[in-house]
């Protein structure tokens, strides 16, 4: 994150506030407003490259899941408001958001089975604060695609290589698998959520334009 505007402001304020039809990102933590740091072209391709090979598999799949371009994950207890990379939600569900319809604002574990955050600058987010709160709210899977190795050697090793960082849900706790540049990009990811997925490390890792 870049710049952070310290008012504290509601979660309702902050809906009113953020900027009609704007080009720059805002996210909302523990009722500070901040401004996300612009994406570089690379991330933009891991981000288009992601949400065309999950696309592809819903429609296959005919699930009713939709990939929205812009929302919000609230969780139900502080003033946060969180908008991923990619965020897969289930449509059936919605009529139970009462967010939803106005705000384009989702809270319930039911209408996220999947949530993507792609690494840049503010990776401590990702790897700390968005991790507990996507547990909180209780959603099945979480991936963190740190493709440039951002973050931390405690997350992802040393020395520090490009990890896909995928954390499920098992009895109310996250639990991580990892998949690394080298010693398994080849290998399947594997994906509660989407298990028949045919996706590698690697294919992600080049989609940011990383040397093979």
């Amino acid at each position: 994150m870049t710049q952070a505007l310290r008012k504290l402001v509601t979660f309702d304020e902050f809906i009113t506030w953020y900027p009609e039809n704007s080009q720059r990102r805002y996210e909302l933590y523990d009722g500070v407003i901040f401004e996300m740091p612009p994406p570089t072209g690379d991330h933009e391709e891991v981000v288009g490259f992601l949400t065309l090979e999950i696309s592809a598999e819903i429609k296959r799949l005919k699930l009713p899941y939709f990939i929205p371009k812009t929302a919000f994950i609230k969780p139900l207890s502080g003033e946060s408001a969180y908008s991923p990379d990619v965020l897969i939600l289930n449509r059936p569900n919605l009529v139970h958001e009462p967010l939803w319809k106005k705000e384009s604002t989702v809270s319930q574990t039911a209408s996220i089975p999947l949530v993507i955050e792609v690494v840049s600058t503010n990776w401590r987010d990702d790897y700390l604060k968005k991790a507990a709160d996507y547990e909180t709210v209780g959603i099945l899977e979480y991936w963190i695609i740190d493709y440039a190795a951002l973050g931390g050697r405690r997350f992802i090793g040393n020395p520090k290589q490009p990890t896909i960082s995928i954390y499920s849900l098992v009895e109310g706790e996250y639990q991580v698998r990892q998949f690394r540049s080298g010693d398994n990009s080849g290998e399947r990811i594997q994906s509660s959520i989407f298990p028949e997925l045919k996706l590698t490390a690697e294919e992600i890792f080049q989609a940011g334009n990383l040397p093979r």
